[in-house]
């Protein structure tokens, strides 16, 4: 189980830093506007993906990331509410002491009476 948390783990913290590159990476919708006037210069339309294939390949690479993202978020959440085969602490590992006939709930018990009161005695 361990070894599924971890590679869960891994997958979240993967896709969590590609998105967040990629969407570093992308321009605003309000950056094509200038560049439709005339603020490209020319060379900021010849882009590695084509004039408008670039946005969508990143919107939608950042789209699957947000989903494999989600989905392992929820693996995580899911598999670590598993109940565990070992205990959590240390004082659940100890082993359970009986309880002695006086300090069972519901038997009356005696109070001490006399020099039994007076404590160190």
């Amino acid at each position: 189980m361990s070894i599924l948390l971890t590679l869960l783990l891994a997958v979240q913290l993967l896709s969590a830093l590609v998105m967040i590159g990629l969407i570093l990476v992308q321009h605003g919708k309000g950056a094509d506007a200038g560049a439709a006037l005339g603020g490209g210069g020319g060379a900021g339309s010849a882009t590695l993906f084509g004039a408008s294939g670039g946005s969508n390949f990143m919107s939608r690479s950042t789209a699957v990331l947000a989903t494999v993202f989600l989905t392992s978020t929820l693996g995580l959440a899911y598999f670590g509410m598993a109940p565990r085969q070992q205990a959590a602490t240390v004082l659940e590992a100890l082993p359970v002491q009986p309880t002695p006939a006086d300090a069972i709930p519901g038997v009356p018990t005696v109070p001490p009476t006399g020099p039994a009161q007076i404590p160190g005695q």
